[in-house]
């Protein structure tokens, strides 16, 4: 074989990295190092390397901060969340781990893996060497050609060009014109608005190429044409950010890419020191000798302890698909007499509140299943009985309440069921919930997660029956054998898995009653707000748009004025030119490359200094309010309801926080003029007005409950103005000598400690020498004993037990706390300390909606509850019932627990979200 025939593998790193983290339960070292990412990528690394035995090979990550596309276009990802820090803190260790295994590594700065291993393809094709890319990247399908092919280990799918056509309806040739027009919402790629796959592929087949179609775009009709002509002047940049920059200056040349034989002494202690004993064994090992079972490395010992699933403990689910009249009634009989159903909708979306019902399955014993097709309707699908024939007879179990049932998100059920007109009542189990109060940061909660960590079964996924891409099936396009093995299983796995997780429940009661009385009664009450929806006034918020619009443009032409010239607001290399070349400002920060910073807490201190840098901080907020609100929320009106239906997330924030998605409500500014105008376009149906209610300063009375300190009880408890009180005692003054200046270090210093503030951060946020900072601390701890003991406390139980809890028995352990890593263990410190606080108070506004949910039904079924923000809740009704009831809500709000403290709720009344933030009065417990 001639030198040239040797392959050159390139591994995308970083997606390979994203995927073992997600993949894999929360693994740890014997330090308690988070490892599951190493140890997944490790896992992978061995598998492929044993199988190609590669001579040329590279494994290529993104750098740490900006890239070069940061620079054309400053909102470049800026939608995707930030790295959990379980995955930080392993790069490093996977780098030593790839180097001490002699794997060839590379990053380079400005550059994406993407474009590195475009420049290395280029480089290896000019020379005649075939390219083996291992990526599950849909971008780097513009790289292939009949000597560069693309290999997703996960599924075993080797890409050619043939294979690229057959996947997205284009060649290789065409995929930078396909992802322009498709645009990408994970990396905030404009493209063109609801332009997906078929279309994209459709027009590039019918124009040839993007320059062709947007030539002729005059001549494409309809809705889609007229985004595609307002898309048109943004094409330009999603095309260079789609294109996968091949000119990278490279620090390597191809012959360096050769993997070296490790030093196996080395390597074994690294993995000892991982946990991961049994590859270190397999280096001493002769190679025929059997592999012995030594565990993987093992869960953070505070967490539950979960023994490893047998590997073949599950069945295949026993199926039965309903297709007449005589097996619909043998299943509804099982149904009434079973102690438990289990239930499952299959739909053709996941926005519940606008999807097709498809099909339902149950189960109400292990290892059986029902699938009830109703709506499959491909060409040769079966006859299927029809829902309209059925609801009485469905309602006759699903709406009994005394028929206990089961689901996994049993939320998306309630709300698709409640579109066909079935009210499910009776609901008395859910998986992902049973699972999220039990650990709820241990791992995700979806039922395939579920199902590997705890029955050790891979279940079936939608996309081994509806597969992927351009080319993947709505369900009602499913074959009916494919849809009644998936959802049946759905359905049995859902039940087997209640049977493991419900005892762990019982066996901790303090846990049970969060499960029982908090986390299971809010489901119905979520799956009716959502159901309600909120109205929005979309004329005012393209008003809005436009305003900022203009806004946006006397702020640049203001900073083209303070700069002596034009450049890009939005580029941080240009801006970094103005303010430390041009302006000679001080440099207060640098990037993780070495740059001056142009951050926006950088900004803020540069302010000071030169009007620029808050022209730039008011440019940027204008940019992403109509990025993130005034231009995408009317996109989320549901066509039906002509409402905005969000989706709260119930199993998301390990202190029991909500969340709020598709779209999110609840990062909505308040404090600016701006972010007050969004919320004045959340309106009321006609003879409606909109209430609401805000727990008042609800985690500084929590810290007053919990210390148990007697000042700041006694402050509460005579209503002072708690960052005043604080102010005089930490300044040594009366409550009427204390001006504006002192509350505003004394409000900082109150909600800092709550988040771990320390004394560097209090002084960088009220620029003073951090001795200052640190006296006015120390000040308060003398003045407020009791917090400095509760904070003192906590984390001596956190480091003892693994966890922390609420006031209600929520428990949220941190695997962290003893790490031997410093940053993670100060970190995990900080979190026992807010958790409690933040998790109570997520509490105590839950069991606020359940209880305010049954008063409403039973004595104002005219009011509904309709938006749940933090610590405020939003309510619609008639305009006076709303305004005589207020003061009772709000009174009911502040009635669900009792603690050393008063809760105080501020309630007010309006015509849009924003007037009813107006207080008008407050009710107190």
């Amino acid at each position: 074989m001639n030198d040239t025939d040797k392959p050159l593998i390139l591994i995308d790193g970083s997606s390979w990295l994203f995927r073992a983290f997600h993949a894999l339960p929360p693994l740890t070292a014997p330090d308690g190092q988070p490892t599951g990412a190493v140890y997944g990528m490790g896992n992978m690394l061995r598998k492929l390397m044993k199988e190609y035995a590669p001579e040329y090979f590279c494994v290529v990550f993104d750098p740490r901060g900006d890239v070069f596309r940061n620079e054309l276009y400053p909102e470049y990802k800026a939608n995707r969340s930030e790295t959990p820090e379980d995955l930080l803190s392993q790069f490093p260790l996977v780098t030593e781990m790839l180097r001490t295994m002699g794997l060839p590594v590379l990053a380079v700065e400005r550059y994406e893996a993407d474009d590195v291993i475009g420049t290395l393809t280029k480089q290896a094709c000019a020379i005649g060497r075939p390219v083996l890319i291992v990526t599950s990247d849909k971008d780097m399908a513009q790289l292939v050609n009949d000597s560069v092919h693309l290999l997703d280990t996960m599924k075993n799918v080797r890409m050619d060009p043939a294979g690229v056509v057959e996947k997205f309806g284009v060649p290789p040739e065409r995929i930078i014109d396909y992802l322009t027009l498709m645009g990408d919402t994970v990396d905030n790629i404009p493209g063109v608005p609801s332009v997906g796959p078929k279309t994209a592929a459709k027009w590039i087949t019918e124009y040839g190429t993007l320059d062709k179609l947007v030539a002729q775009a005059d001549k494409v009709g309809g809705k889609v044409g007229e985004k595609l002509r307002e898309a048109l002047p943004k094409l330009p940049l999603s095309r260079e950010l789609a294109t996968i920059h091949c000119e990278v200056p490279l620090p390597v040349t191809l012959d360096e890419l050769r993997p070296q034989e490790p030093d196996t002494g080395v390597l074994a202690a690294l993995y000892r020191r991982l946990g991961f004993n049994r590859w270190a064994d397999e280096l001493s090992r002769p190679a025929d000798a059997p592999a012995p079972q030594d565990p993987a490395p093992s869960v953070p010992a505070a967490a539950p302890e979960t023994p490893p699933p047998p590997a073949a403990n599950v069945q295949p689910t026993q199926v039965e698909c309903v297709l007449d009249e005589a097996a619909f009634d043998a299943m509804i009989a099982r149904l009434r007499a079973a102690p438990l159903v289990c239930f499952d909708t299959e739909t053709d979306s996941l926005e519940s509140n606008a999807a097709n019902l498809v099909g339902l399955a149950f189960s109400v014993e292990a290892g059986q299943g029902w699938y009830l097709p109703l709506a499959h309707n491909y060409l040769g699908a079966p006859e299927q009985l029809k829902l309209a024939a059925l609801r009485e007879r469905l309602r006759s179990v699903l709406e009994d309440p005394a028929i206990p049932k089961l689901a996994q998100h049993a939320k998306f059920d309630i709300n698709v069921l409640a579109q066909h007109g079935i009210v499910v009542q009776g609901l008395a189990q859910d998986t992902m919930l049973q699972s999220y109060v039990l650990d709820a940061a241990g791992n995700r909660h979806d039922m395939d997660t579920l199902a590997e960590k705890y029955l050790g079964h891979r279940t079936i996924k939608f996309e081994d029956v509806a597969g992927k891409g351009k080319n993947q099936l709505t369900f009602n396009q499913v074959a009916l054998d494919q849809a009644a093995a998936y959802s049946a299983e759905d359905a049995d796995i859902t039940l087997r898995l209640h049977q493991v997780l419900h005892p762990k429940l019982l066996a901790d009661p303090a846990l049970l009653k969060v499960y029982e009385e908090i986390e299971m009664p809010l489901v119905p009450v979520l799956a009716s707000m959502e159901q309600a929806g909120v109205k929005l006034d979309v004329a005012l918020l393209r008003k809005i748009s436009g305003e900022l619009a203009q806004r946006m443009d006397e702020l640049q032409k203001a900073a083209f004025e303070q700069a002596g010239g034009e450049f890009n607001l939005g580029s941080p290399k240009q801006l970094q030119t103005i303010l430390f070349e041009k302006l000679q400002l001080p440099v207060l920060g640098k990037t993780p490359k070495g740059d001056p910073s142009t951050a926006e807490d950088v900004l803020e201190e540069l302010a000071a200094q030169h009007p620029l840098p808050r022209l730039i901080l008011d440019w940027r907020g204008m940019q992403k309010l109509r990025s993130t609100y005034t231009d995408q929320l009317p996109l989320a009106v549901n066509a039906r309801t002509g409402r905005v239906h969000t989706s709260y997330g119930q199993a998301i924030a390990a202190t029991g926080r909500l969340s709020s998605s598709d779209p999110n409500l609840q990062n909505i500014p308040v404090r600016t003029a701006e972010g007050r105008r969004i919320r004045q376009a959340f309106v009321h149906e006609a003879g409606n007005d909109l209430l609401s209610i805000d727990y008042s300063q609800i985690e500084l009375r929590l810290m007053a409950h919990f210390s148990r300190d007697e000042r700041l009880q006694d402050a509460f408890r005579r209503g002072l103005d708690i960052h005043r009180a604080t102010a005089a005692e930490v300044f040594g003054l009366t409550l009427e000598e204390t001006g504006a200046e002192q509350r505003r270090a004394a409000k900082a210093i109150n909600f800092g400690l709550i988040y771990g503030m320390s004394a560097f951060g209090l002084a960088r946020q009220l620029a003073i020498p951090r001795g200052e900072a640190q006296d006015y601390i120390d000040r308060f701890f003398g003045r407020y004993p009791g917090v400095k003991r509760f904070m003192d406390e906590t984390r001596v139980q956190a480091h003892e037990t693994g966890y922390v809890e609420t006031l209600f028995g929520r428990r949220l352990y941190l695997p962290n706390i003893n790490s031997r890593n410093q940053g993670l263990r100060q970190y995990a410190e900080r979190t026992a300390i807010n958790a409690p606080l933040q998790g109570t108070a997520a509490d105590l506004i839950k069991k606020a909606m359940i209880t305010l949910q049954r008063h409403l039904r039973e004595n104002l079924p005219d009011i509904r509850m309709i938006m749940q923000v933090h610590d405020e809740l939003v309510f619609e009704g008639p305009a006076a019932v709303l305004k005589a009831q207020a003061p009772e809500i709000a009174g009911l709000m502040c009635r669900v627990a009792a603690l050393e403290v008063p809760l105080v709720a501020d309630w007010g009344t309006g015509s849009n979200w924003d007037a009813a933030h107006e207080a008008e009065g407050h009710a107190s417990s």
